[in-house]
């Protein structure tokens, strides 16, 4: 029998892992499914163990896990789960990383340094992964490190709706640096507006400067766009430059906001921000009340009924329909001009 999706519920079962079981249950939710148990239970020795309580002989699984803090405890649930998942004879194993936390490690960028993208990504695949399904990886080319197919969804459909019907006539879209412009441009588009960017150093892992803006933001209000939020420490040094250059106030938008350290009390705190918007790919800060979170549960669920059914992803890439994107120059055409 299938439901309302075109799924048979024999035939696919979904887990999650602890990081976040409530994004697993909205995706089940828009599928039609219920959220399989499993357990995860931990030896005297601290070793880890993960049991899946249902039946995955000859189906399709998905295992729901993004890559939060406790990063490395979560990284080896997953590991372990679909290692279970394969050990049970599953058709197919599909890891569902919202957040995939190592994309910042992608290139050597320092002697006797570590790549742990492409680490983990081997790791994944060795465990019994077949295809990874994600959402906004800090560096895409991370993309290129696994040897199964990865879908690489992206939030900035979802994004946008928050903005769509408001009045934007002095809004300005603005990357904390020129390597997000590419990303920062493509929103611009769906709400027709201009972009500008910072001109970004990172001196250490919660230390940057940004010395520039580049584009006109005088008289204008910033929509700020990054992939990840953490500390907070970029978007506090733009918006001081931001300032500097004459903008009147700014929102802040990202994808993942991970919130760690201080960055609730720099955001929530600073005088130029007027809202923070981020997506559900990790779980919100509990007592963040006015925190607006956008759900992404929709499209990972269109994502998985498509690959279970064997239909093309391609059109979840950009995540919005392209007749909302009208024709927008480039950052860095707008540059030459």
């Amino acid at each position: 029998m299938r439901n309302a999706s075109g799924i048979a519920s024999q035939d696919i079962v979904v887990f999650s892992g602890s990081a976040h079981p409530a994004l697993a249950e909205r995706i089940c939710g828009e599928l039609g499914l219920e959220l399989s148990p499993s357990r995860i239970s931990r030896f005297s020795n601290d070793c880890l163990q993960a049991q899946l309580l249902e039946n995955c002989r000859q189906r399709d699984v998905y295992i729901v896990q993004p890559l939060v803090p406790p990063t490395q405890e979560h990284l080896m649930e997953l590991l372990l789960m679909i290692d279970a998942a394969r050990g049970a004879s599953a058709a197919q194993i599909t890891a569902v990383m919202p957040h995939f936390a190592y994309a910042r490690s992608d290139k050597k960028d320092a002697s006797r340094i570590s790549l742990g993208g492409r680490l983990v990504a081997d790791m994944l695949v060795t465990a019994g992964t077949d295809r990874v399904l994600t959402m906004t990886l800090h560096a895409p080319q991370v993309h290129g490190f696994f040897s199964v197919p990865v879908d690489h969804l992206t939030a900035l459909g979802v994004l946008a709706d928050h903005f769509r019907g408001q009045e934007l006539g002095e809004a300005i879209v603005v990357s904390p640096d020129l390597g997000n412009a590419k990303s920062a441009t493509q929103f611009a588009r769906l709400l027709g507006l201009p972009v500008a960017a910072g001109n970004k150093q990172r001196l250490a892992d919660d230390r940057v400067v940004i010395d520039a803006i580049v584009g006109d933001v005088e008289g204008k209000r910033a929509i700020v766009l990054d992939d990840e939020i953490a500390t907070g420490g970029s978007i506090v040094e733009l918006m001081e430059r931001l300032a500097d250059a004459g903008c009147v106030g700014a929102s802040v938008v990202c994808t993942h906001g991970l919130f760690t350290g201080p960055a609730q009390q720099r955001l929530r705190e600073h005088p130029m921000i007027s809202e923070v918007v981020t997506t559900d790919t990790v779980p919100a800060p509990a007592d963040w009340l006015d925190l607006t979170v956008r759900s992404t549960s929709q499209l990972f669920a269109e994502a998985i009924r498509r690959i279970h059914l064997g239909e093309s992803v391609s059109s979840l890439f950009d995540g919005v329909d392209p007749a909302h994107a009208p024709p927008q120059r480039t950052l860095f055409e707008a540059v030459r001009a």
